[in-house]
């Protein structure tokens, strides 16, 4: 039994609703009860959340039983749903404004990082990686660039970025001769090639076969994964020199992982490196983040690593999870390695593996950190982009704590959010353009769900091959 005291559990929920039970004397006791535990919990420090609809019984958003909030229990795992709720109106007005914000030429751009205070989306140089960018927010509503609201706007911005691989050097790791823009001068000369790489992939299947797009975003795609590929460094990371380029190392290893969900052969060992580096940034033991390039700010290197881990953290538990229910493992088997090689997962691999879900419980308990997610001290579009890539890590993770970090950002992005329904950083990436989508993108991770768990799937097949 867990001490309620335990102050590592930070999540508790509690329902208040009826239970099937007669007589008024019970439920009597049953209401006393539960407001003894509520004063108990919330003098022992921990977060109470009182679920408004009451249910047969006290189990977490996701519906699998598991009420501890810090996904640490395999057994009552759950991949996350596509919500059933439309898209809130806040957000809503978001993606208006992005779409709004396009240029005739089909680009965004974050503009120059040397006229930061220019805010008109309109007074500023497209560029790659921002288009990118900001396509990626309309894709992950649900539009195409072949149906939905905005498949105008997606059409465009597919065909800008073809035109711009298209014209690009073949050899080289840049696609763009373009300069000093805002994400290039903060995150690294090569985010253009990683933010239209992830594009690019992800795009690829929402086009029909006999689209003229189809055959002109698959080149495409290929010459930028061979790029990014042949620029990393022997660490795993890719530089370029930037203030945080730890963001755009994980962006690139993102990259990577959507290449590979869309079906192209990405070397292991580039994604391997390109992890490991990641993953490195956070220790376990002190639940602390720290690299030489995330400009002195743990948040960045803390949502890199993060990042990084979630989808071997999620086929571990999923592989634990199917053993469970093929009742070749005990009901409370833990996510360990020798369970996972029972399973038939190679040894070498099961290490990694259960690394990688070590680090995600150990994160994950950091969610409530609030001098971490402070970041810089305030927002730019760093700290809204590591928002975006925790959000993507928890929905690749599966349990419980993705609606509870759902509900966190929500009601702090609409306080934050301008008139006009964008938000703007305060320093470094200022780019109300790119801010917006990164916003976007964190409060919607769930609607890519499925994408998402196509990598957790490639982790899991791929564990039976040795390395």
């Amino acid at each position: 039994m867990k001490n309620l005291c335990d102050k590592s559990q930070k999540f508790v929920m509690i329902d208040p609703g009826p239970r099937p039970m007669e007589g008024d004397a019970v439920r009597f006791l049953l209401a006393a009860f539960s407001c003894l535990l509520f004063a108990l919990l919330v003098g022992c420090g921990i977060t109470v959340f009182v679920s408004p609809h009451p249910s047969p019984s006290s189990v977490a958003a996701d519906g699998t039983g598991d009420v501890s909030g810090d996904g640490s229990s395999t057994a009552s795992t759950a991949r996350i749903k596509m919500p059933d709720e439309p898209i809130a109106p806040f957000v809503e007005d978001a993606l208006d404004w992005l779409a709004k914000a396009q240029h005739e030429s089909g680009g965004w751009g974050a503009g120059s990082h040397s006229a930061q205070g220019v805010r008109d989306p309109h007074m500023v140089q497209t560029d790659p990686a921002t288009t990118a960018f900001t396509a990626m927010a309309f894709l992950r509503v649900g539009s195409t660039p072949t149906s939905g609201k905005y498949s105008e706007q997606l059409r465009k911005a597919a065909e800008y970025l073809v035109a711009v691989v298209s014209e690009a050097e073949p050899n080289g790791p840049e696609i763009t001769s373009l300069k000093g823009t805002q994400p290039q001068t903060k995150l690294g000369q090569f985010i253009d090639t990683s933010m239209t790489l992830q594009f690019l992939a992800r795009v690829l299947a929402t086009i029909p076969a006999d689209h003229p797009l189809q055959e002109k975003v698959d080149k495409a795609l290929d010459k930028c994964l061979a790029k990014l590929q042949s620029s990393q460094e022997q660490d795993g990371s890719w530089g370029g020199g930037s203030w945080a380029g730890v963001l755009q190392s994980s962006v690139g290893c993102s990259a990577l992982e959507f290449a590979q969900a869309a079906g192209k052969t990405v070397d292991s060992r580039v994604l391997a490196r390109a992890r490991e580096h990641q993953k490195d940034n956070f220790d376990v033991e002190s639940g602390r983040a720290s690299a030489p390039d995330s400009a002195g700010v743990e948040l960045y290197a803390f949502a890199g690593s993060q990042r990084a881990a979630a989808s071997e953290a999620g086929a571990a538990r999923r592989l634990i999870e199917q053993g469970i229910k093929d009742e070749k493992l005990a009901v409370d088997a833990e996510c360990n390695v020798d369970n996972l090689v029972i399973l038939g997962v190679v040894e070498d691999k099961a290490r990694i593996l259960v690394h990688s879900y070590e680090l995600s419980v150990a994160q994950i308990r950091q969610l409530d950190n609030e001098q971490l997610l402070t970041g810089f001290g305030n927002n730019g579009g760093e700290e809204f982009l590591s928002y975006m890539l925790t959000s993507e890590s928890l929905v690749l993770q599966g349990g419980d704590a993705w609606p509870l970090w759902k509900k966190k950002m929500n009601t702090r992005m609409a306080k934050i959010q301008v008139a006009n329904g964008s938000w703007t950083g305060h320093h470094c990436i200022t780019s109300p353009v790119f801010c917006t989508a990164a916003v976007v993108q964190c409060l919607t991770a769930d609607r890519d769900g499925e994408l998402l768990r196509i990598m957790n799937d490639l982790d899991a097949a791929a564990s039976t091959e040795s390395l």
